[in-house]
Parts: structure tokens; C-alpha cells; sequence
């Protein structure tokens, strides 16, 4: 059964699954699909082509679909496609896409998203992001899942972040960050690996030992982008071979930014990996490092 609260504006053509909540004075627009389970607070604002997956909640005062802050914008009919059980705290402002990019702003599954976090158009967010407090995050920002963004962090339009990174509080992100990777400052640097949250997630000494070694790589053999990027995938290829099995063995390693987009239910492609297999590592760093336009954060 749906709940909505007598104070509640949900206008004609809005989609609301069984056992969506909407609280008082909330407003949900003519063009929103709400999916099963899922909680609109008090005060929250959801509009424009968006579509919510199951069991998420948004809380009080949150404006979820409105209108992308680009000059470009002609009231083209995009969209804001968020997945499951997603926690988007109040007053976050999360935009539709731009006909320009994709026309789609897409937020996958398992996210924390928390108070006065700002997700413009055509941003794409995989699967266990926690954005704290205050992150905002320019438009078409590409996040791989696990990511975890410091309060007050901030990322440049077009940047990359890549899985399992975690920035400090007031970081800005000015180019891409590749996966795995600790940073922090204005603009970002590098400060090692994100040891304790790939031990968290089940990474294996081992593993972490050989991410270890990428990071040299990349950052502790004074080896340019190029020269180090082709030693990685080197080593990705003699792993790939010693585990034709491993996740890491891909059919495409194009590094599309539009890869994490997944299906029209918001399900985003993962970039993490196999989570036992240090071929679905380096395989997650290649097709990272292949994808780089901006240049990586040094």
C-alpha cells in the first residue's frame, strides 16, 4: 500500500510502487516512477524524467530531478536514473542530464550520499559510495563504486574517480584519480593506497601488496604517464593469461565513461574488479588508465 501524507502533492502520470512512504508537504512530479519501499521525507522535491529504484530513502527538504545549471539547457526531456537503497540526506541537490553528454544523470546502488552533497548533470556513480557532507560534484564526474569523498571535497567537471579511492576532508579534484588511491590538498595528490578500506572490503595481503607496486609504478619510478600505463597493462596481460577464468579477463577494455551507465533500471557496470582476483585489479586500473583525458592527479 501506498502512503502518502494528506499535505503531500503527487501529481497525475507520477508512478508510485506498493509501500512508497511520502511525507508532508513533499511534491513528486507528473514524469517520476518511484519504485517498491522506497521513503520521500518531508519537504523533499522530486521532479523532472527521474526514476527511483527500491528501498531508497530521501530525506527532508532534498530536491532530486530539477532542471541542470548549464546555459546549454533548452528543456530537453533527460533524465536522473538512481538505483536501490540509496540514503540521500537533506537538502541534497541531485540534476538531470544534458543532451549534450548522454542525457542521463545516473546513480547506481548501496549509496550514502549525505547532507548538502551537490551531483550535477550527467554525473555517473557506481555501487557503495559514501559522499560526505557538503561534496559537490561538477557536471559529467564519473565515480567508480566504493568511493569515498571526504566532507567539503570537490570535483572538477569531466574528472574521474576511480574505485575504492578515498579523498580527504576540502580536497579538490582537478584531474582523474585511478583506483585504489588515497588524496588529498588543493589541487589533489596522491598519499598511497587506500590500505584500510581495501582491507575492509576483503582485499588480500597479497593483493594489497601488488597494488602497492602499481602505485610505484605510477607515482615512485619517475616514469612518465605513457611509460607507466604500459608496464601495467603488461603486467595486466601475464595475470589475464595465468587466470583466463579472472574477472579481470574482459571482453572490452574501451574505458568508455559511459560504461558505468548500465541498464535503463540503473544498474551501473561495476569497476571493482573480481573480488579475489588480482587480474580484475589490474584489469580495473587498465581500463581506468585508458580512459584518461584530463591527466591523473600527481
Amino acid at each position: 500500500m501506498v502512503k502518502v501524507h494528506p499535505t503531500a502533492l503527487v501529481e497525475s502520470g507520477a508512478e508510485l510502487d506498493p509501500g512508497v512512504e511520502i511525507g508532508a508537504h513533499a511534491y513528486i512530479g507528473p514524469k517520476v516512477f518511484i519504485g517498491a519501499d522506497t521513503i520521500i521525507g518531508a519537504r523533499a522535491l522530486v521532479t523532472g524524467h527521474t526514476r527511483l529504484g527500491r528501498e531508497n530513502h530521501v530525506h527532508t527538504n532534498a530536491v532530486i530531478g530539477t532542471d541542470p545549471q548549464d546555459k546549454k539547457y533548452r528543456g530537453e526531456p533527460t533524465e536522473l536514473v538512481i538505483g536501490d537503497r540509496n540514503t540521500i540526506r537533506e537538502f541534497v541537490t541531485i540534476n538531470v542530464g544534458t543532451v549534450q553528454d548522454q542525457g542521463c544523470t545516473r546513480i547506481g546502488h548501496d549509496n550514502w550520499i549525505m547532507a548538502y552533497v551537490h551531483i550535477a548533470h550527467d554525473c555517473v556513480l557506481g555501487n557503495q559510495i559514501t559522499l560526505a557532507n557538503c561534496t559537490q560534484l561538477g557536471g559529467h564526474v564519473v565515480l567508480g563504486d566504493w568511493v569515498t569523498l571526504g566532507g567539503f571535497t570537490g570535483v572538477h567537471q569531466f574528472c574521474r574517480v576511480g574505485a575504492h579511492v578515498m579523498t580527504a576532508v576540502g580536497t579538490t579534484v582537478l584531474q582523474d584519480i585511478p583506483p585504489f588511491i588515497m588524496a588529498s590538498g588543493q589541487g589533489a595528490e596522491p598519499h598511497g593506497l587506500n590500505v584500510e578500506g581495501l582491507r575492509r572490503r576483503g582485499f588480500s595481503a597479497e593483493r594489497i601488496a601488488q597494488l602497492k607496486r602499481v602505485y610505484r609504478l605510477l607515482y615512485r619510478q619517475g616514469l612518465g604517464f605513457e611509460a607507466a600505463r604500459e608496464q601495467i597493462e603488461q603486467w595486466w596481460q601475464s595475470e589475464r593469461q595465468a587466470e583466463p577464468s579472472a574477472a579481470g579477463d574482459r571482453a572490452s577494455l574501451a574505458g568508455d565513461p559511459g560504461s558505468l551507465a548500465g541498464d535503463p533500471a540503473g544498474d551501473p557496470a561495476s569497476l571493482a574488479g573480481d573480488p579475489a582476483s588480482l587480474a580484475g585489479d589490474l584489469a580495473c586500473m587498465v581500463e581506468f588508465l585508458r580512459s584518461v583525458t584530463r591527466g591523473i592527479i600527481r
